[in-house]
């Protein structure tokens, strides 16, 4: 583990704390300009998330309705709550291809790119310890009067996220700031997402709000429009 690796994971908590831990539980509400445009705006307002520490996979309980989406890379199945399957979709990955964007959204679109993305935002920067994932140090960056330390992140073929090389900015205090990307299931689309109002979560220092912006060139933030919105409230961890 490189040295922000290591300064970033203990300021989040420690590797040690984390390892006792098998999931983590959070009610969220997820909105953002990206769900207008795929047809399914108010889809993730109200739901609670389930997330696996140690494999990916995560679960979406919907509390209004009789429903709830298991993710996982190579399949996503609806059920009831009681566990009951609905439809499933295997290969899910697979639907994306041909899409252009203004291609609508079904269900399991948007349960897919939820599921990858809301995997890796819960598990970062832990997940990067994990066999398989390699780490780079690049050149920090001034934001704000704030020096950001960068670190690039290549992803195994393993893992399915927004896509294999990400990089995570830390803060002087360790703690994530923003998280830069592009998604190959949206044609190579452009992430900055920004984490902050953080809070302690028996150990774990969780980033409770997202705000995830478009950019160009040189990681140059396009304001409007806030393509996603992601506000958590109760957290627990299991």
């Amino acid at each position: 583990m490189n040295d922000l690796l290591a300064t970033a994971v203990q300021a989040h908590g420690g590797l040690d704390r984390w390892n006792k831990l098998s999931a983590v539980k959070v009610s969220a509400s997820i909105t953002g300009a990206i769900w207008h445009l795929k047809g399914k705006p108010d889809y993730f307002k109200n739901i609670v998330m389930t997330v696996d520490t140690r494999k990916e996979r995560m679960v979406t309980e919907f509390p209004d309705e009789d429903k709830r989406i298991v993710f996982e890379p190579r399949r996503i199945a609806v059920e009831r709550k009681d566990g009951t399957l609905i439809q499933a979709r295997d290969n899910p990955e697979a639907a994306f291809q041909g899409q252009v964007r203004e291609t609508p959204w079904d269900d399991f679109h948007v349960a897919y790119f939820q599921g990858e993305a809301l995997w890796t935002y819960l598990n970062t920067p832990f997940l990067y310890t994990q066999d398989g994932f390699i780490t780079e140090e690049i050149a920090s960056i001034e934001v704000e009067g704030e020096t950001w330390r960068r670190l690039k992140v290549s992803f195994p073929d393993r893992v399915k996220s927004h896509t294999r090389q990400q990089i995570s900015c830390f803060g002087p205090d360790g703690l994530l700031r923003r998280h830069d990307y592009t998604v190959d299931i949206l044609g190579g689309a452009t992430g900055l997402n920004y984490a902050s109002d953080y809070r302690n979560v028996d150990g774990i220092i969780f980033p409770t709000k997202r705000r995830i912006y478009a950019y160009e060139g040189d990681y140059q933030r396009v304001p409007e429009p806030l393509l996603v919105k992601i506000d958590m409230g109760n957290i627990t961890t299991s």
